[in-house]
């Protein structure tokens, strides 16, 4: 039963195509994160086509500096309660004199734990809390309901949502399935490490004194060359 339910939504979101054309980095993107979004809307309640039409948006397809870098697929900043790695990064932030300085981000040992955490951080705050009284199908008043909220500055926000969400069908993610929780890998724990690269950006590696993704394992992340992407305007700036 659960192949003859996801077959066909693979199909129409245009992933598993059998023509010869390019597949885009959107579809390769969905295609990598889609059963993540499942499994996290299974978990919270917020729509599969949601997630995974932020994800396409606030990260480029996997391509922005944070998605490459950091693994940050949500733009999320650190925060007071953030205990685990971090990523400096130019974002917004301006010093006493109106000079832009380092912004600090939340890092990650892998997109999927960014999945997770974008969940987390939706249902541990109150400003959110409204959405959760949303039909779980109804995408439209979700992604306009996230501008309500504050999710964004952008005052375009929820209608590139739903413009993002039926170009690729991905409503179709969001009809009740059963599937087995995606399996995520422990985030780093090391000793405090400082890196700064030629265009100057810094990385903060630092441990994890309580994060519940720890579990006393480990895991070191391979060294990853550094390019420079495309910028695209900040979407999530009030988050």
């Amino acid at each position: 039963m659960k192949s003859t339910i996801l077959l066909p939504v693979l199909v129409l979101i245009g992933i598993l195509s059998t023509s010869s054309r390019v597949i885009t980095v959107q579809e390769r993107y969905m295609e990598q994160y889609k059963y993540m979004a499942i499994s996290e809307m299974n978990r919270s309640g917020i729509p599969a086509s949601i997630k995974l039409a932020q994800g396409i948006l606030e990260s480029q397809a996997g391509r922005s500096e944070l998605a490459v870098n950091a693994n940050n697929h949500f733009g999320i900043k650190c925060k007071s309660n953030w205990s685990g790695e971090t990523y400096q990064y130019k974002d917004d932030d301006l010093d006493e004199n109106g000079e832009l300085i380092h912004s600090c981000f939340r890092m990650y040992g892998s997109g999927e734990q960014s999945y997770i955490d974008h969940t987390d951080f939706i249902l541990n705050r109150s400003r959110y809390k409204p959405l959760f009284s949303l039909p779980k199908n109804d995408y439209k008043a979700w992604a306009m309901g996230l501008k309500k909220c504050g999710y964004a500055t952008d005052p375009n926000y929820g209608t590139r949502l739903i413009e993002t969400i039926e170009k690729y069908n991905l409503n179709l993610l969001d009809a009740p399935l059963v599937v087995k929780p995606v399996p995520v890998k422990p985030m780093i724990e090391n000793s405090i490490k400082t890196q700064t690269n030629t265009d100057n950006k810094q990385v903060v590696k630092g441990s994890l004194n309580s994060s519940k993704y720890s579990k006393n394992k480990s895991y070191n992340v391979k060294s990853k060359k550094r390019f420079r992407t495309f910028t695209a305007p900040r979407l999530s700036e009030s988050k």
